[in-house]
Parts: C-alpha cells; sequence; structure tokens
C-alpha cells in the first residue's frame, strides 16, 4: 500500500503480513510513519494505493485490540481499574446496562493474564507508567482480539519496567493466542521475543526474520546510504 497525508507521501510500496500467534516488532525512528501504519490497518486512515486484507470478516474490529502511543488521565478520575477493563468488552454499546457475570469473569481472568490483578480496585488515573500498561493490555485483550496492535508500550518506561513488559507481552502471547504488533524506535528490547520485523525508513518498509532484515545490505537501501549494523554482546548496533 502507499499513503499520502496532505499530499506528502509517508509510506510508499509497503508489504508485509503477521501470521497467527507471531511477535512482530514496527521499528522506526520518530515521524517514520509507525503511528500511520497502525492507524491504517484499523481503518482510521484510508491507503492512496492498496488495501489491508484481513481474513473472515473485516468489518469486525474487535478482532483486533489497540493501545494508543498516549493516553492521558486525570489523577482524580473515579474510574476502577476493574470498571476500565470492562469498557474493553462493553465499551462499544450505547445506553445504560447491566454487566454480565461473564464480563466479569473476562475482566479478572485478563488482569491475571497481565499480573495485574492486586490493581483492580485501584483508581486508573492513580496508576505508575509501568502498572498503566498493563491495565491498557488487560483493556485491549478483553473481547479476546486475534491481533493486539501496540503503539510505543515501551516509551517513558525505565530499563527495568520495558523489560517485565517485554518479558510479560511474550507470556501473553503464549498463554492468549494472540498475534502482537509492537512499534519502538528501538530493536534491542525486542529482540528475544520478536520472530518478525517490520523495518519503517525513508517512507519504505523491509519485513522479515530480524536476521534478515538487520544487515548492511538490507538497511542501506532502505535508508538510501551506507549503514553498518554490528553485533556486541547480544545486542544491535
Amino acid at each position: 500500500v502507499d499513503v499520502e497525508l496532505a499530499g506528502h507521501r509517508v509510506l510508499t510500496n509497503v508489504n508485509f503480513h503477521i501470521d497467527a500467534g507471531e511477535f512482530t516488532g514496527l521499528i522506526g525512528t520518530n515521524g517514520a510513519g509507525k503511528t500511520t501504519l497502525l492507524r491504517m490497518m484499523l481503518g482510521l486512515i484510508s491507503p492512496s494505493r492498496g488495501e489491508v486484507s484481513w481474513p473472515g470478516d473485516a468489518r469486525d474490529l474487535r478482532r483486533v485490540g489497540y493501545v494508543p502511543q498516549k493516553v492521558v488521565l486525570d489523577v482524580d478520575v473515579p474510574l476502577r481499574v476493574r470498571d476500565f477493563v470492562a469498557l474493553g468488552d462493553d465499551g462499544h454499546r450505547y445506553g445504560l446496562h447491566r454487566r454480565t457475570r461473564q464480563t466479569w469473569e473476562r475482566v479478572e481472568e485478563m488482569l491475571d493474564a497481565v499480573e495485574a490483578s492486586e490493581l483492580g480496585e485501584r483508581r486508573i488515573g492513580a496508576l505508575s507508567g509501568g502498572e498503566l500498561q498493563r491495565v491498557l493490555l488487560a483493556h485491549a485483550l478483553v473481547s479476546r482480539p486475534e491481533l493486539l496492535l501496540l503503539d510505543e508500550p515501551l516509551a517513558n518506561l525505565d530499563p527495568g519496567a520495558t523489560s517485565d513488559i517485554v518479558e510479560l507481552l511474550a507470556r501473553v502471547l503464549d498463554r492468549q493466542h494472540v498475534a502482537i504488533l509492537l512499534s519502538a524506535h528501538e530493536i534491542n528490547s525486542l529482540l528475544g521475543v520478536m520472530d518478525r520485523v517490520i523495518y519503517i525508513a525513508n517512507a519504505h518498509v523491509a519485513s522479515g526474520p530480524t536476521d534478515d532484515v538487520v544487515r548492511p545490505d538490507v538497511l542501506s537501501q532502505l535508508y538510501g546510504h551506507h549503514v553498518d549494523v554490528v553485533r556486541v554482546h547480544g545486542r544491535v548496533l
């Protein structure tokens, strides 16, 4: 697909696929087009050429869970974590309604899946960055999506919290059988869990297994100038 915004070409000849149960990293600098790509997959932006293909009924967006890049919550919002997570299951409905026992059971299951059961009675606005990321994951997972889109969930987290979230996501993928597409500036925190990488630069994309993409020849062609790739102590520079 191609995507143009305000006459500016943001993405060109983007072509990739995500398999069921796969962990994919979407890597690129600020402004590279990662959020645009995720919004296009959600149907919020239409491509100028090409299309996004989904198996089955593409109209059922509940098959896709989404955690946006920025979630700003007032510390005084009188909303419990449990109630916030439940909105991921029934927040699309209009009017007042009584939540079913099945909904509350799913809420508890997903809080447990992201290891945040003890946060259930906390106010959503009083959580730390790492705690909020766990709750946002539970909110996105409660409708049992097939694909989870995460826009910069590791931004502004310290190294310890980053490692915890990445390890948690790997466990969620295994237990919930959901495919994950996670955007990030930096690749090293994801090396131990990624099955595939989508690397964006200069409005173009290279995708495939990490070792096939993060190479001097591939990245040099992507950036339009020579790029060295150095591997030191399990990290890529």
